[in-house]
């Protein structure tokens, strides 16, 4: 699944990071091209190359509405923002990209709304931004509506040179994309094509330029993180990476990773996390189910004991280590033991920050054939889980009270801690600065300062 953990403002679910609109730093449509991101904050990324491309191609009073496939709730909101678009302003031109129109060209070509829709590979590259301008103002191509190639050819990927997004108080830098590995439940792979990565001195170059553009934190993102490497020259890991960034940029403050598969987490990722104080004491894992036989269905690579054994090593390692993780509620055939084993992970993993996901079968996919739960059981237990994991950060957050903790103001009221949560400041900072101080209580979500 691709990577959804830090979301900003918070983790969430994709559908409600569906919802969130549009990327910040956007410029409104009738001043040239706005862009509306659903999804992962790897989107989130490539929408500011995207927006750049298309205003340098001449663009004007576009929208591009950078889609997610993760979900078929995902889908839905797309389209339903694509209508609501144009209803509130007919003269807006508006074109499709991400992972949905990769996967569903078919389905956004066919809505009268839509002008162009754009495929993942082509995306972020500027002719395909000239000519989408020559299709919507000449009518140049316009016959050829879905410009989508083939995802599974690519071979490379892509550093994408953003020396920053407008808002964002940390750094985003995407050094994989795609994924080898095929779960049953997921659509990414074929939105995202297969794993490739960006080479490690472009990664170092480009941490650079952003730590001497003022980011006191970055983040290093990809569809299968801990993939990173497979193809490069000597096969680096993801460990090595995150050792040569923080040795070859030692005036980056905090380097933080997002979603991660523990089953490939390397042994100089793990000793890093031990001995590297700069790389956070937060993991947000791809574990989907706490159930041997529904993990096995998934066709996941680990089991329930391998889970709780890389928390409980993890954690060895770095007392501190905060945990996130996505679950999955009413996958096909899960039966209510099955799910109080999901249920059970929560405690029996440390999980603080849960992401849930209800199932939802995307066509294509082998578990969308499996059998199906009824959806008012699948609601209903997404519900449960989301019980349980507000029960777990309420632990944590009252764990924290009376702590001294570094944290990373995102706004003048707003902070997170090394361990991504959030704290609201009781003195207004400014956005980007790194700060000591101590936890006074907490409200139930965040953390209160003194």
């Amino acid at each position: 699944m691709t990577d959804s953990s830090l979301t900003d403002p918070a983790p969430t679910d994709a559908a409600a990071a569906a919802a969130s609109g549009d990327l910040p730093g956007h410029v409104p449509a009738a001043a040239g091209v706005a862009v509306m991101t659903f999804g992962c904050r790897l989107n989130t990324l490539e929408s500011e190359a995207v927006r750049r491309a298309a205003e340098a191609a001449g663009l004007e009073r576009a929208v591009v509405v950078n889609t997610c496939a993760v979900t078929a709730e995902a889908v839905r909101q797309a389209r339903q923002a694509i209508r609501r678009l144009k209803r509130e302003d007919p003269g807006r031109r508006i074109l499709v990209t991400g992972c949905a129109a990769q996967t569903e060209p078919e389905t956004f070509a066919a809505m009268d709304e839509v002008e162009r829709v754009v495929g993942n590979a082509e995306k972020t590259l500027p002719q395909t931004w000239v000519a989408a301008r020559q299709a919507v103002d000449f009518g140049i191509g316009a016959e050829e509506k879905a410009v989508v190639g083939d995802i599974m050819s690519v071979r490379e990927t892509a550093l994408h040179l953003i020396d920053g997004i407008e808002g964002r108080t940390r750094a985003f830098v995407q050094v994989q994309n795609g994924c080898d590995h095929r779960c049953t439940f997921c659509i990414i792979p074929y939105g995202r094509g297969n794993s490739r990565s960006v080479p490690m001195g472009e990664v170092v170059a480009q941490v650079r330029r952003l730590v001497e553009n003022g980011y006191g934190e970055v983040v290093l993102t990809g569809v299968d993180l801990t993939s990173y490497g497979a193809g490069l020259p000597g096969a680096p890991k993801l460990g090595t990476l995150v050792r040569a960034i923080l040795r070859h940029v030692p005036e980056l403050a905090r380097l933080r990773l997002s979603s991660i598969d523990s089953v490939e987490a390397d042994p100089e990722l793990m000793a890093a996390l031990a001995e590297e104080e700069r790389l956070m004491p937060h993991l947000h894992l791809s574990l989907q189910a706490g159930d041997d036989l529904i993990l096995k269905r998934m066709k996941r690579r680990h089991s329930r004991a391998d889970a709780i054994a890389f928390c409980r090593e993890a954690r060895r390692l770095r007392p501190d280590l905060v945990f996130g993780a996505d679950i999955i509620a009413g996958f096909p055939t899960e039966t209510e033991a099955h799910f109080r084993n999901s249920l059970a992970l929560v405690e029996d993993c440390g999980l603080t920050h849960l992401h849930v996901f209800p199932f939802s079968p995307r066509r294509g996919t082998p578990a969308a054939r499996m059998p199906q739960l009824a959806r008012e059981v699948v609601k209903e237990r997404a519900r449960r889980l989301r019980e349980r994991g507000a029960q777990a950060l309420l632990r944590h957050l009252s764990g924290e009270v009376g702590r001294l903790r570094a944290v990373l103001a995102e706004t003048e009221g707003l902070a997170r801690t090394e361990g991504f949560t959030p704290v609201r400041l009781a003195r207004p900072l400014e956005p980007g600065t790194l700060s000591t101080l101590r936890i006074a209580g907490h409200d139930g979500t965040r953390l209160l300062a003194a």
